[in-house]
């Protein structure tokens, strides 16, 4: 057991926080002092009404706030936030618009480019004109199969300046994992680059943006990356280049359309392995303030200060990078590979424009360590000082690796939450210590909490994160389930009036939380629950395994657990290597975790924001169908996975 944490804030550190700051203005603004963190979490969820709307008041977000803060606040499904508020969410995310750089982009190491404030609301402006006389209003939608680069931002912010509702997915979706979200939706407008670059090579998208525009039958417009513009725009029906679409609007004052609280602003989309994608609706005034706060009080995030995010478009985090605008940040996009041309890019790009916060997965972490890389020797990484993790839980040897290998004094923030509310249940928390495989805590203003099978808040083991009250960045709904029935399936069905969002998780003795993997994956032998994460982070501190995936397999009326590993380059899986795997599970975790069977693949399917599908695995093994492998990044993978001998006995 860690006896002492990796970090600890230092006094000077937490009186510099704006959350500190945040904590000692509604103290006096109550009239009441909050004695210290605990309490004014307590008062964070005791109150809701009045704690989002000093969020809004100390954040400044514009707009006309209502007398109401919360109407029905005890019936999840039925709560409603600032149900008389007026806002306009790109308003408010170019509010700090001003001198400086507002977005900075790298494309590996092919494209760069640089925009001012100045330059992202001129952009914003003529798009906003341009899609406003092709007809585009409230509650239109328009989709994007974009890179992360600067012109997905501008395009983000000119429809939900009009009002209407963005979607986006990432380039390298297929072209029936395209239609399958989009479809659904029926755009107004269909946006898509011309190609984009990847590991050094430029990947060709002309042939699917053709065939998706075909089926969708909509206008398309193509953003200019890879040099192909013209060519793509002529073998269109109905294309444009971005220069054609702005070209006849010059440069005037954006007019943001005042819209309700509650009104949509994203449709994101579940993985979708397992069947058709879930269209998800989240609404621009929950959105707005579920991230002020993340940004600003969990992260710190102040005017000015250097945001980074490795993402897609096709992941939510995309959605949250966007939001940084909102305080004032600078975003740093990149797009490709980061490991093209080595695995220096991204800490090269840190230490070039001084990052203050840098964000990525826990898999790239893992990465970064396996590579025998170490920034903290070769970068100058000083003005980083927070780290954040998500896509996966972050093992405690990763935990170690930011200390030992990136920087031994910055903040780390494992964080978790999902594309579900577009934000985070349990992340950073700056006036905390950061203890080894723990996340700090639960967010500011949700009633998170972990519940047993019999719906009993539990300490000290396992089980479902839950959250007991309503909160604004709940979806509005599903899209296409006008009952409602799909999104009540999703999370209420489980506890009545409770979200159950489907991790496996764990209370720390610290008020940290511990993931466990998702619940639908949990391994259940002998009747005996265990998290795939417990055997993730014991078996991938070997060398030899560069990655796993473990699922659980109906073998002779129980459940065995199987573990597939892809291992370094030259290793091969013989008797020596099963039994060092079996040992180290069984002393790091414990013999329940030690499995059946371990089988070396060459390969682990993912979704294409990098997380293995354990589930996906699952049903191959047991012979049963996938229903959307378009979900996949690597589909062909599956494959590796059927009819195996060794597990016919």
């Amino acid at each position: 057991m860690d006896i002492s944490p990796l970090w600890v804030p230092t006094d000077a550190f937490k009186a510099a926080q704006p959350l500190t700051q945040f904590i000692e203005w509604c103290g006096s603004t109550l009239g009441t002092p909050f004695p210290d963190y605990e309490a004014f979490y307590d008062w964070s969820i005791r109150d809701r009404g009045a704690f989002w709307s000093a969020v809004w008041d100390h954040c400044g977000v514009k707009g006309s706030k209502g007398s109401i803060a919360l109407a029905d606040g005890d019936v999840m499904l039925k709560a409603r936030f600032f149900p008389e508020a007026q806002l306009n969410f790109a308003e408010n995310l170019l509010v700090h618009a001003g001198e400086g750089d507002a977005l900075i982009f790298r494309g590996e190491n092919k494209v760069s480019d640089r925009w001012s404030w100045q330059r992202l609301t001129a952009m914003v402006s003529r798009l906003q004109q341009a899609m406003q006389a092709m007809g585009i209003g409230a509650g239109d939608r328009v989709a994007a199969m974009m890179p992360n680069m600067p012109e997905t931002i501008a395009l983000m912010l000119a429809a939900s300046s009009l009002g209407a509702i963005w979607s986006s997915c990432s380039p390298d979706f297929g072209e029936q994992g395209v239609l399958d979200r989009f479809g659904q939706i029926e755009p107004s407008l269909f946006i898509a680059c011309d190609g984009y670059w990847y590991n050094g090579k430029r990947q060709d998208v002309a042939d699917k943006v053709v065939a998706v525009a075909e089926k969708l039958g909509v206008p398309v417009l193509v953003i200019p990356y890879a040099g192909e513009t013209a060519a793509l725009v002529e073998r269109l029906a109905d294309g444009r280049s971005l220069d054609q679409f702005v070209a006849p609007f010059s440069v005037q004052e954006i007019v943001y359309k005042q819209l309700p609280f509650a009104h949509p602003l994203y449709i994101l989309f579940s993985s979708g392995t397992t069947g058709v994608p879930k269209c998800i609706v989240h609404s621009a005034g929950g959105t707005l303030l579920q991230h002020l706060k993340e940004h600003r009080f969990h992260c710190g995030i102040s005017a000015g200060d250097r945001l980074f995010y490795f993402t897609t478009c096709g992941w939510m985090m995309w959605n949250w990078l966007a939001s940084g605008l909102a305080c004032g940040a600078t975003l740093c996009l990149y797009d490709g590979s980061p490991f093209y041309p080595d695995g220096n890019v991204l800490f090269d790009y840190a230490a070039q424009e001084k990052f203050a916060v840098f964000g990525t997965s826990a898999k790239y972490i893992d990465a970064v360590r396996k590579s025998g890389l170490t920034p903290k020797t070769t970068h100058d990484l000083s003005s980083l000082r927070l780290l954040t993790s998500t896509g996966s839980p972050l093992s405690p040897e990763g935990f170690s690796f930011v200390y030992e290998g990136i920087k031994n004094d910055i903040q780390l923030a494992s964080i978790s939450g999902g594309t579900d509310i577009v934000s985070c249940f349990v992340l950073g928390n700056p006036l905390k210590p950061v203890w080894r495989g723990e996340i700090q805590g639960p967010g500011l203003g949700l009633a998170m909490d972990v519940w047993n099978d019999d719906g009993q808040p539990v300490r000290g083991e396992k089980g479902e994160l839950v959250c007991t009250k309503a909160f604004p960045s709940m979806p509005i709904m599903f899209w296409n389930d006008p009952d409602g029935a799909k999104y009540h399936a999703a999370y209420f069905d489980r506890f009545d009036n409770v979200w159950c969002h489907g991790d496996f998780a764990e209370w720390t003795e610290h008020g940290g939380i511990i993931i466990h993997g998702r619940s639908d994956a949990t391994l259940n032998p002998g009747g005996v629950r265990i998290g795939t994460a417990e055997i993730y982070n014991q078996v991938e501190q070997l060398d030899e395994v560069i990655e796993a995936i473990c699922i659980g397999q109906d073998f002779d009326d129980d459940v065995r657990v199987i573990l597939f590993v892809r291992l370094a380059p030259g290793v091969i899986l013989d008797e020596a290597l099963d039994k060092k795997i079996k040992a180290k599970i069984r002393t790091g975790a414990s013999p329940r975790h030690v499995p059946a069977k371990i089988i070396q693949v060459t390969d682990i399917p993912r979704t294409k924001s990098g997380k293995i599908v354990e589930l996906a695995v699952r049903e191959v093994v047991h012979g049963r169908p996938v229903k959307n492998k378009e979900a996949l990044a690597n589909p062909e993978a599956l494959d590796l996975f059927a009819h195996l001998p060794e597990l016919q006995s």
